[in-house]
């Protein structure tokens, strides 16, 4: 089988795009033939050199890169990805048996999907977060810190000032979301959930759209060793962008009031206003190998309190993987794999509750049998990057051979699986105290 995967960079620079990578290559490794098509110009990451993997990059700019009104115009439609996307496809040696997009929002655009759609082969999209509805993109209310409950798209929605950046950037993007509901919905594209929660809440969202909805989890890229001894940390972790949103300011608080140290590897706006706080260390960004010894050795358990909906953490998994306890936001799809009082406590993003799991931690027995059984757990049924290429494969090949999965298939497939369906977006979640 011919994949074409697409993503606006060739290094994972973020979630999406380490996804995309590590399925490129693991796709390649299982013997499929994958081209990788980058839209922003740059570097390529070392997983990308595989015999079996061709790379081809559009050399589109980043639309931050670029003056307002050009950005504004590209970010909308951006009539030179699609140029170039097709001309790349028309070159291929092989005709692709199905397109798989992860990302479309920093440089191709809703100018992309026509081409894709146009190629008579399936169209998978990842649903790493919300673009695919909501303006922004996460489904949430920068202006009030809280999770949405509006419809994307209807009138409500327009007129609220929702948006990190500022109303022109709200304008731009439900332009560039009205540009893509009018090409999208022209052709069936398959949808890839990588959580339940996203499932249940983007089906309604996306309810107008001729698409397959189904469920694949993420890749973990953690190798298999002996369980992480988290009863020997000092301190609670948090990995990532330090936001608001990803609940990094309620990591801070709450392990102060449970007498914590607070161990920060990431950086963002949240930086500079918890610098030389006491209590608190921030190491930066660091890279993969050096994040895990460093979980390793300091810490007591991984707090991911996200305030939005966020989809599917990938700092969770690996987490679990290590052997260390997570302490997870009920709002993050993530916390599905997290078991309350058993490998870590799923709470609401609050500093009460949240400081509630830390003081359970500060036991030595409790830290040391969470972290465990999070081991144990996880390997029993592994989220490896192996299973997830040959979840992908399955997949695949069924749309291809025409076993098409409605979405009303899937969504039996989920309340058959048990799995509870998230709170309604919007409303208060209920603290699960301890």
């Amino acid at each position: 089988m011919h994949v074409v995967i697409l993503a606006e960079f060739a290094v994972p620079s973020g979630g999406a795009e380490k996804v995309a990578v590590e399925s490129a290559r693991g796709l390649a490794d299982a013997g499929h033939d994958v081209t990788f098509i980058q839209g922003v110009e740059g570097p390529a990451d070392p997983l990308l050199d595989h015999p079996r993997l061709r790379r081809i990059a559009l050399g589109l700019p980043d639309i931050w890169s670029r003056p307002a009104l050009a950005a504004a115009s590209a970010g909308i439609w951006h009539g030179a990805a699609a140029r170039r996307l097709a001309a790349a496809l028309d070159g291929l040696p092989v005709p692709p048996d199905c397109l798989h997009l992860h990302q479309w929002t920093r440089s191709l655009s809703p100018s992309v999907f026509p081409i894709l759609l146009s190629r008579g082969v399936p169209v998978f999209v990842t649903l790493h977060d919300y673009f695919l509805a909501c303006p922004n993109g996460v489904y949430y209310r920068f202006d009030r810190n809280e999770p949405c409950g509006m419809r994307p798209m209807s009138a409500a929605c327009l007129a609220a000032p929702c948006d990190a950046r500022s109303r022109a950037h709200k304008l731009v993007r439900a332009g560039r979301t009205a540009a893509l509901r009018r090409v999208a919905g022209g052709g069936r594209l398959h949808l890839v959930h990588v959580c339940d929660a996203s499932l249940v809440r983007m089906g309604p969202m996306l309810a107008g759209l001729a698409a397959g909805h189904h469920r694949v989890d993420n890749p973990v890229a953690v190798a298999q060793a002996e369980p992480a001894r988290p009863e020997r940390g000092d301190a609670v972790a948090y990995v990532g962008r330090m936001t608001e949103e990803k609940g990094a300011d309620l990591v801070a608080a709450a392990a102060r009031e449970a007498g914590l140290p607070a161990l920060f590897i990431g950086s963002g706006p949240l930086a500079e206003r918890l610098r030389g706080r006491e209590g608190i260390e921030l190491l930066g960004w660091r890279g993969p190998a050096e994040v895990q010894a460093i979980l390793r050795a300091r810490a007591r358990a991984v707090a991911a309190p996200s305030r939005w909906l966020e989809t599917g953490p990938l700092t969770v998994y690996e987490a679990l993987a290590t052997g260390i306890p997570v302490v997870a936001s009920q709002r993050s799809g993530a916390a599905e794999k997290v078991r309350h009082g058993e490998t870590g406590y799923v709470v609401a993003p609050e500093t009460g509750a949240l400081a509630d799991a830390f003081r359970a931690l500060r036991d030595d027995e409790t830290a040391a049998r969470l972290g465990r059984a999070a081991h144990g757990r996880f390997w029993s049924a592994p989220l490896s990057l192996a299973a997830h290429c040959e979840a992908l494969a399955d997949l695949y090949g069924r749309i291809v051979r025409g076993d098409l999965c409605a979405p009303q298939q899937e969504e039996a497939r989920l309340a058959a699986s048990g799995a509870p369906a998230p709170a309604p977006a919007g409303e208060p979640d209920l603290a699960v105290r301890l």
